[in-house]
Protein backbone atom coordinates (compact mmCIF):
# COMPACT_ATOMS: atom_id res chain seq x y z
CA UNK A 1 0.00 0.00 0.00
CA UNK A 2 1.16 3.25 -1.35
CA UNK A 3 1.90 5.53 1.42
CA UNK A 4 1.84 9.25 1.59
CA UNK A 5 5.18 11.09 3.31
CA UNK A 6 4.28 12.37 6.47
CA UNK A 7 3.60 16.91 5.39
CA UNK A 8 6.43 18.74 6.36
CA UNK A 9 6.19 21.16 9.11
CA UNK A 10 4.53 25.04 8.30
CA UNK A 11 7.86 27.02 7.30
CA UNK A 12 7.47 30.75 8.13
CA UNK A 13 8.78 32.14 4.90
CA UNK A 14 9.50 36.03 5.27
CA UNK A 15 8.70 38.18 2.18
CA UNK A 16 10.26 41.70 1.75
CA UNK A 17 7.12 43.97 0.31
CA UNK A 18 8.20 47.12 -2.05
CA UNK A 19 8.09 49.97 0.21
CA UNK A 20 4.95 52.92 0.53
CA UNK A 21 5.91 55.77 -2.36
CA UNK A 22 7.51 58.60 -0.20
CA UNK A 23 6.95 62.20 -2.17
CA UNK A 24 9.35 63.38 -4.72
CA UNK A 25 12.46 65.10 -4.17
CA UNK A 26 13.15 67.54 -6.85
CA UNK A 27 17.12 69.16 -7.67
CA UNK A 28 15.60 71.73 -9.89
CA UNK A 29 12.48 74.53 -9.14
CA UNK A 30 11.65 74.19 -12.59
CA UNK A 31 11.03 70.67 -12.03
CA UNK A 32 9.07 71.03 -8.96
CA UNK A 33 6.66 73.58 -9.94
CA UNK A 34 6.05 71.70 -13.03
CA UNK A 35 4.84 69.09 -10.40
CA UNK A 36 2.70 71.44 -8.33
CA UNK A 37 1.09 72.77 -11.11
CA UNK A 38 0.06 69.22 -12.34
CA UNK A 39 -0.79 68.39 -8.82
CA UNK A 40 -2.99 71.35 -8.68
CA UNK A 41 -4.50 70.82 -11.68
CA UNK A 42 -5.51 67.58 -10.63
CA UNK A 43 -7.10 68.71 -7.70
CA UNK A 44 -9.70 70.97 -9.59
CA UNK A 45 -10.26 68.06 -11.74
CA UNK A 46 -10.87 66.23 -8.82
CA UNK A 47 -13.11 68.37 -6.90
CA UNK A 48 -15.21 69.08 -10.18
CA UNK A 49 -15.46 65.61 -9.97
CA UNK A 50 -16.32 64.93 -5.83
CA UNK A 51 -19.15 68.08 -6.79
CA UNK A 52 -16.89 70.54 -4.90
CA UNK A 53 -17.73 72.68 -7.42
CA UNK A 54 -20.38 75.68 -6.76
CA UNK A 55 -20.32 78.50 -9.04
CA UNK A 56 -17.80 80.73 -8.92
CA UNK A 57 -16.48 79.95 -5.50
CA UNK A 58 -13.50 77.41 -4.13
CA UNK A 59 -10.01 77.71 -4.37
CA UNK A 60 -6.70 75.85 -4.02
CA UNK A 61 -3.49 77.28 -3.92
CA UNK A 62 0.07 76.44 -4.07
CA UNK A 63 3.18 78.11 -2.98
CA UNK A 64 5.56 78.44 -5.86
CA UNK A 65 8.76 76.56 -4.82
CA UNK A 66 11.08 79.28 -5.86
CA UNK A 67 9.21 82.58 -4.63
CA UNK A 68 7.83 81.27 -1.11
CA UNK A 69 5.68 84.43 -1.16
CA UNK A 70 3.91 84.05 -4.84
CA UNK A 71 1.22 80.99 -5.11
CA UNK A 72 -0.11 79.75 -7.75
CA UNK A 73 -4.12 79.64 -7.59
CA UNK A 74 -7.27 79.04 -10.16
CA UNK A 75 -8.74 81.81 -12.18
CA UNK A 76 -11.79 83.29 -10.71
CA UNK A 77 -14.46 81.91 -12.30
CA UNK A 78 -12.99 79.28 -14.34
CA UNK A 79 -15.01 75.77 -14.29
CA UNK A 80 -12.98 73.05 -12.07
CA UNK A 81 -13.40 70.40 -14.50
CA UNK A 82 -11.70 72.58 -17.55
CA UNK A 83 -8.22 74.11 -15.72
CA UNK A 84 -5.47 72.83 -17.08
CA UNK A 85 -1.56 73.59 -16.09
CA UNK A 86 -1.34 76.57 -18.54
CA UNK A 87 -4.54 78.24 -16.77
CA UNK A 88 -3.48 78.59 -13.30
CA UNK A 89 -2.69 81.65 -12.17
CA UNK A 90 0.86 82.83 -10.47
CA UNK A 91 -0.22 85.92 -7.91
CA UNK A 92 2.50 87.95 -5.94
CA UNK A 93 2.55 89.01 -1.59
CA UNK A 94 0.51 92.16 -3.18
CA UNK A 95 -2.25 90.26 -4.62
CA UNK A 96 -0.96 90.87 -8.22
CA UNK A 97 -1.42 88.63 -11.02
CA UNK A 98 2.23 87.92 -12.12
CA UNK A 99 1.74 84.87 -14.49
CA UNK A 100 -1.56 84.29 -16.50
CA UNK A 101 -4.47 86.50 -17.95
CA UNK A 102 -7.11 86.05 -16.17
CA UNK A 103 -8.86 87.64 -12.96
CA UNK A 104 -8.09 86.24 -9.47
CA UNK A 105 -10.77 85.76 -6.74
CA UNK A 106 -10.31 88.52 -4.45
CA UNK A 107 -11.10 86.45 -1.43
CA UNK A 108 -8.52 83.21 -2.59
CA UNK A 109 -6.24 86.25 -2.16
CA UNK A 110 -7.23 87.54 0.84
CA UNK A 111 -7.58 84.45 2.62
CA UNK A 112 -4.66 81.87 0.97
CA UNK A 113 -2.10 84.72 1.50
CA UNK A 114 -2.81 84.76 5.12
CA UNK A 115 -2.32 80.86 5.22
CA UNK A 116 0.77 81.14 3.52
CA UNK A 117 2.42 84.16 5.33
CA UNK A 118 1.64 82.52 8.94
CA UNK A 119 2.10 78.86 7.69
CA UNK A 120 5.71 78.77 6.41
CA UNK A 121 5.41 74.76 6.90
CA UNK A 122 2.61 74.34 4.35
CA UNK A 123 2.64 74.42 0.97
CA UNK A 124 -1.09 73.90 -0.54
CA UNK A 125 -4.50 75.24 1.23
CA UNK A 126 -8.01 74.06 -0.37
CA UNK A 127 -11.05 75.69 0.65
CA UNK A 128 -14.52 75.11 -1.53
CA UNK A 129 -18.37 75.13 -0.77
CA UNK A 130 -18.82 71.94 -0.39
CA UNK A 131 -22.09 70.12 0.31
CA UNK A 132 -21.63 68.09 3.30
CA UNK A 133 -19.18 70.37 5.02
CA UNK A 134 -20.91 73.56 4.62
CA UNK A 135 -23.90 72.14 6.23
CA UNK A 136 -21.62 70.80 9.22
CA UNK A 137 -20.41 73.98 9.34
CA UNK A 138 -23.27 75.45 10.41
CA UNK A 139 -23.44 73.59 13.80
CA UNK A 140 -20.56 75.71 15.09
CA UNK A 141 -19.04 72.67 16.07
CA UNK A 142 -15.67 70.40 15.48
CA UNK A 143 -16.30 66.94 14.09
CA UNK A 144 -16.17 63.92 16.69
CA UNK A 145 -14.31 60.57 16.35
CA UNK A 146 -17.10 58.30 14.90
CA UNK A 147 -15.00 57.02 12.17
CA UNK A 148 -11.21 55.43 11.51
CA UNK A 149 -11.39 58.34 8.56
CA UNK A 150 -12.59 61.04 10.88
CA UNK A 151 -10.08 60.49 13.46
CA UNK A 152 -7.33 61.58 10.74
CA UNK A 153 -8.47 65.13 12.03
CA UNK A 154 -8.78 64.47 15.99
CA UNK A 155 -7.29 67.28 17.95
CA UNK A 156 -6.30 68.55 14.37
CA UNK A 157 -8.56 70.88 13.25
CA UNK A 158 -9.98 74.43 14.58
CA UNK A 159 -12.73 76.33 14.86
CA UNK A 160 -13.31 79.84 12.64
CA UNK A 161 -16.63 80.57 14.88
CA UNK A 162 -17.23 84.33 13.02
CA UNK A 163 -18.86 84.87 9.71
CA UNK A 164 -18.97 87.99 8.79
CA UNK A 165 -19.56 87.97 5.07
CA UNK A 166 -17.47 87.29 2.27
CA UNK A 167 -14.04 87.22 3.09
CA UNK A 168 -12.46 90.25 1.23
CA UNK A 169 -9.96 91.67 3.49
CA UNK A 170 -6.69 90.39 4.54
CA UNK A 171 -7.19 91.15 7.84
CA UNK A 172 -10.08 88.88 8.26
CA UNK A 173 -7.78 85.79 6.33
CA UNK A 174 -5.55 86.84 9.59
CA UNK A 175 -8.29 85.41 11.79
CA UNK A 176 -8.93 82.47 9.83
CA UNK A 177 -4.82 81.52 9.76
CA UNK A 178 -5.17 82.34 13.12
CA UNK A 179 -8.25 79.62 14.02
CA UNK A 180 -6.50 76.78 11.91
CA UNK A 181 -3.14 77.40 14.17
CA UNK A 182 -1.22 74.44 13.75
CA UNK A 183 -3.54 72.28 12.09
CA UNK A 184 -4.35 70.41 8.96
CA UNK A 185 -7.80 71.61 8.93
CA UNK A 186 -10.07 74.49 9.97
CA UNK A 187 -13.79 74.62 9.81
CA UNK A 188 -15.30 78.32 8.90
CA UNK A 189 -18.79 78.43 10.61
CA UNK A 190 -21.39 78.94 7.67
CA UNK A 191 -19.60 79.03 5.15
CA UNK A 192 -17.09 75.74 4.98
CA UNK A 193 -14.07 73.59 5.08
CA UNK A 194 -10.65 74.11 4.80
CA UNK A 195 -7.30 72.14 4.66
CA UNK A 196 -3.70 72.80 4.45
CA UNK A 197 -1.21 70.39 3.99
CA UNK A 198 2.79 70.09 3.08
CA UNK A 199 1.64 69.32 -0.44
CA UNK A 200 -0.80 70.06 -2.86
CA UNK A 201 -1.54 66.45 -2.78
CA UNK A 202 -1.77 66.17 0.76
CA UNK A 203 -4.02 69.41 1.19
CA UNK A 204 -6.52 68.37 -1.51
CA UNK A 205 -7.17 64.51 0.00
CA UNK A 206 -7.97 66.01 3.33
CA UNK A 207 -10.31 68.09 2.02
CA UNK A 208 -11.66 65.41 0.20
CA UNK A 209 -11.76 63.30 3.50
CA UNK A 210 -13.13 65.99 5.72
CA UNK A 211 -16.36 66.65 3.63
CA UNK A 212 -17.15 62.76 3.80
CA UNK A 213 -16.41 62.76 7.40
CA UNK A 214 -18.74 65.53 7.91
CA UNK A 215 -21.79 63.55 5.57
CA UNK A 216 -20.81 60.60 7.97
CA UNK A 217 -21.47 62.82 10.84
CA UNK A 218 -24.84 63.97 9.63
CA UNK A 219 -25.69 60.96 8.53
CA UNK A 220 -25.05 58.84 11.99
CA UNK A 221 -26.80 61.86 14.52
CA UNK A 222 -29.86 61.74 11.74
CA UNK A 223 -30.38 58.14 12.33
CA UNK A 224 -29.38 57.82 15.85
CA UNK A 225 -26.69 58.69 19.15
CA UNK A 226 -23.50 57.74 16.95
CA UNK A 227 -21.25 55.93 19.60
CA UNK A 228 -17.48 58.18 19.41
CA UNK A 229 -14.08 56.44 19.39
CA UNK A 230 -12.53 56.48 23.06
CA UNK A 231 -9.74 59.76 23.17
CA UNK A 232 -6.81 57.37 23.53
CA UNK A 233 -7.90 55.00 20.50
CA UNK A 234 -9.00 58.50 18.33
CA UNK A 235 -5.13 59.51 19.13
CA UNK A 236 -3.69 56.37 17.90
CA UNK A 237 -6.19 56.30 14.64
CA UNK A 238 -5.00 59.71 14.25
CA UNK A 239 -1.25 58.88 14.20
CA UNK A 240 -2.03 56.15 12.05
CA UNK A 241 -4.37 57.70 9.28
CA UNK A 242 -3.37 61.35 9.74
CA UNK A 243 0.10 62.12 9.37
CA UNK A 244 1.51 64.33 6.00
CA UNK A 245 2.99 61.46 4.36
CA UNK A 246 -0.80 58.77 4.65
CA UNK A 247 -2.46 62.13 3.20
CA UNK A 248 0.19 62.15 0.27
CA UNK A 249 -0.24 58.76 -0.81
CA UNK A 250 -3.82 58.90 -0.47
CA UNK A 251 -4.40 61.10 -3.20
CA UNK A 252 -2.01 58.91 -5.90
CA UNK A 253 -4.56 56.66 -6.58
CA UNK A 254 -6.83 59.42 -7.49
CA UNK A 255 -4.38 61.69 -9.38
CA UNK A 256 -3.61 58.49 -11.27
CA UNK A 257 -7.40 58.16 -12.17
CA UNK A 258 -8.03 61.60 -13.37
CA UNK A 259 -5.19 61.80 -15.51
CA UNK A 260 -5.78 58.58 -17.27
CA UNK A 261 -9.58 59.58 -17.88
CA UNK A 262 -8.86 63.34 -18.36
CA UNK A 263 -5.13 63.84 -19.75
CA UNK A 264 -5.72 67.27 -21.00
CA UNK A 265 -5.89 68.89 -17.65
CA UNK A 266 -1.43 68.18 -18.35
CA UNK A 267 -1.37 70.83 -20.90
CA UNK A 268 0.95 73.68 -20.52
Amino acid sequence: MHRHPAPRAMETITRLQPAIPEPPVFTHPAEERRHLKERLAAAFRLFARYGFDEGIAGHITARDPERPDHFWVNPFGMYFGHIRVRDLLLVDAGGAVVEGDRPLNTAAFAIHSQIHAHRPDVTASAHSHALYGKAWSTLGRKLDPLTQDACAFYEDHGLFEDYTGVVLDPAEGRRIAAALGPHKAVILRNHGLLTVGHSVDEAAWWFIAMDRSCQAQLLAEAAGRPVTIHPEQARLACSQVGSHHLGWFSFQPLFERIVREQPDLLES
